[in-house]
């Protein structure tokens, strides 16, 4: 009798999962399109899709939608799969929905996708590998960063979560299923994914601490340059 192969562990088989960057909004608060503000030296939606291209996962999805003319130049030289979500002003709920049934389209096998945004900074490769990990170590269908006490994007969804996503409306996106409690979700604290760039003052104040002096100057004044350590 011979003895069974080894059994491969979990976090280390393949995992069909695919990663949708939200890109649609109109920037309203910041002035301009913040997809295209430079933090690192990289445009944020740059860095966004580079921190998925770089994470265990396929495809990627990126849902464009007010400023998808000038966003497109940047996504040419990626794999990546972009789709333009034409209803983008009802919110966000529309472009999860754009993103799940372009998902849906590529493949009947994937298990689960992570929804990431693109005006988080800090957001790279390492954050998607540990929702992926937490949820093989869980075995929870919705694994979601934790930070200012909520959970937040980004986030895993197991397909078992496909049509309540489909099924979402509104700006909150998936506000609601991620702090609702059901379904149960698994936390990865994640405190500097609360930084997110939504008006000229997040800007500045995460060039202050990250990149050196801003480039948007307050009203009535100079750049702000970082404070002295």
């Amino acid at each position: 009798m011979t003895d069974p192969a080894p059994t491969e562990p979990a976090a280390e088989r393949p995992f069909p999962c695919g990663v949708i960057v939200l890109a649609a909004g109109a920037s309203t608060r910041m002035g301009q399109p913040k997809q295209l503000l430079e933090v690192g030296g990289r445009p944020l939606l740059v860095r966004a899709v580079e921190a998925a291209l770089a994470a265990p996962v396929w495809p990627v999805v990126v849902v464009l939608g007010a400023h998808a003319a000038g966003l497109r130049p940047l996504l040419a030289p990626f794999p990546v799969l972009v789709v333009e979500n034409a209803a983008w002003s009802e919110g966000m709920a529309s472009s999860l929905r754009e993103g799940v049934a372009t998902l849906a389209q590529f493949s009947r096998r994937l298990e689960a996708a992570v929804v990431v945004l693109a005006d988080q900074p800090a957001l790279d490769a390492a954050v998607i590998r540990r929702l992926i990990a937490e949820h093989h170590a869980s075995g929870r269908d919705l694994v979601a960063a934790r930070y200012s006490g909520r959970h937040g994007a980004p986030a895993l969804f197991h397909r078992r979560l496909f049509p309540r996503l489909a099924a979402l409306t509104g700006e909150a996106g998936a506000r609601a299923l991620l702090n609702g409690g059901d379904p149960p979700v698994a936390a990865v604290e994640l405190p500097a994914l609360a930084a997110d760039l939504d008006t000229p003052e997040d800007l500045r104040r995460w060039r202050a601490g990250h990149d050196g002096p801003s480039t948007f100057p307050p009203p009535g004044g100079s750049p702000v340059s970082p404070a002295p350590s």
